[in-house]
């Protein structure tokens, strides 16, 4: 397993919006998997684990009045449920995942056979479960929020540290985010202080589903995250939440950015024909300004630059005074690799190119001495 493994993917992340109800969870996976295919992307969806009857102190079970407990209990589903959902993420084709908030909600990942474990921005300091996670050896992915930078640069040594999969999430924790929020050029930030990583973007904006998106691959963002849930059975959806024709729009932005980015910084591009045949018309040719004589040395007083560059003619690009004639030439004619020699003429590659180029016209009074 290689850091490949983060490299475009959505990561659609159900969190408890399946609220306890096994049915209504479902029902995402199986819509969500839908858009999915049908704009082809690799996604993960992801569950958030807790071991229920560990995670909360027994004193505090019934405590109604402190929201994430209250929210805990409330969206609680059993271990056999959990891990249904999980099999049919993977049933569907796509990557399983869950963020563990616990050390027993990682040993059921272990269990279920789960592909990446996430780790909440709330979590990113917890030394135990950080551990636990780590002693799995599974791909990690983790999410910025609020850190410190030395909290962030602690974390990172310490699963590359352990040659372990690693992608890093640039992410607001703001529920929702508003487009001023984003802070986007964090992903060149993080970039540029973990090279060697994989840098994505996780995001609660409500505005938009193609803006962000756009920048942060062009930033070189290649992991994103959004919350996902639908419209059913009346219960409300958080406005930081993605329905399902939102994450259409959400894979197509990724999808435009792709094409317009191209094939990748860490080289120089092909150069399509097409934009070389073009520059090349707009290239002087080298011209004779008088008549030659077979055996001249050449020098810039001998010629004239003009267009059009003409096939198998020399031009700017490659002339540089000290060629010779290997033949005569009459004024006006075009200087050619027929007639034209010298050091710099005997690369097999160049010769080539400049046979193809260029007009086939020849102008009226660039004949040829016989």
């Amino acid at each position: 397993m290689t850091e490949s493994i983060f490299n475009n993917l959505f990561v659609l992340e159900l969190a408890n919006n399946h609220w306890g109800n096994t049915e209504r969870g479902l029902k995402i996976i199986r819509d969500f998997a839908r858009v999915v295919k049908f704009n082809n992307v690799r996604a993960a969806i992801k569950l958030q684990f807790r071991d229920v009857d560990s995670f909360i102190h027994p004193d505090f079970r019934d405590r109604a009045d402190i929201r994430y407990i209250k929210k805990t209990q409330d969206t609680h589903m059993s271990w056999d449920n959990l891990r249904l959902m999980v099999e049919t993420v993977r049933d569907f084709g796509m990557v399983t995942m869950v963020t563990p908030f616990d050390e027993v909600s990682v040993d059921k990942c272990v269990e279920f056979g789960v592909e990446i474990l996430k780790i909440a921005s709330s979590d990113i300091r917890d030394k135990t479960l950080l551990r636990k996670i780590a002693s799995t050896g599974l791909p990690v992915i983790a999410s910025s929020g609020g850190a410190d930078l030395e909290h962030v640069d602690q974390l990172v040594t310490f699963f590359t540290s352990r040659n372990i999969p690693f992608s890093l999430n640039h992410c607001v924790s703001l529920y929702p985010s508003e487009d001023g929020d984003l802070e986007l050029d964090q992903i060149d930030f993080l970039k540029a202080r973990y090279p060697d990583i994989t840098i994505g973007f996780s995001t609660h904006e409500h505005r938009d589903w193609w803006d962000s998106t756009l920048i942060a691959y062009g930033k070189g963002a290649r992991t994103f995250e959004r919350h996902i849930d639908i419209d059913y059975e009346g219960v409300p959806v958080s406005s930081y939440c993605t329905k399902p024709h939102q994450a259409d729009t959400w894979f197509r932005a990724m999808k435009k950015a792709q094409e317009m980015c191209g094939s990748g910084s860490a080289q120089r591009r092909v150069v399509p024909e097409g934009e070389r045949t073009y520059l090349d018309a707009l290239v002087r040719g080298v011209y004779a300004r008088r008549d030659l004589a077979k055996g001249e040395v050449l020098t810039a007083d001998d010629v004239y630059f003009a267009v059009p560059l003409l096939k198998g003619q020399l031009s700017t690009r490659e002339f540089a005074g000290g060629e010779y004639l290997t033949g005569p030439i009459k004024a006006h004619a075009p200087l050619d690799i027929y007639t034209v020699d010298g050091p710099g003429l005997k690369n097999p590659s160049l010769l080539r190119l400049i046979k193809d180029r260029g007009h086939d016209a020849t102008p009226p009074r660039a004949a040829m001495v016989s």
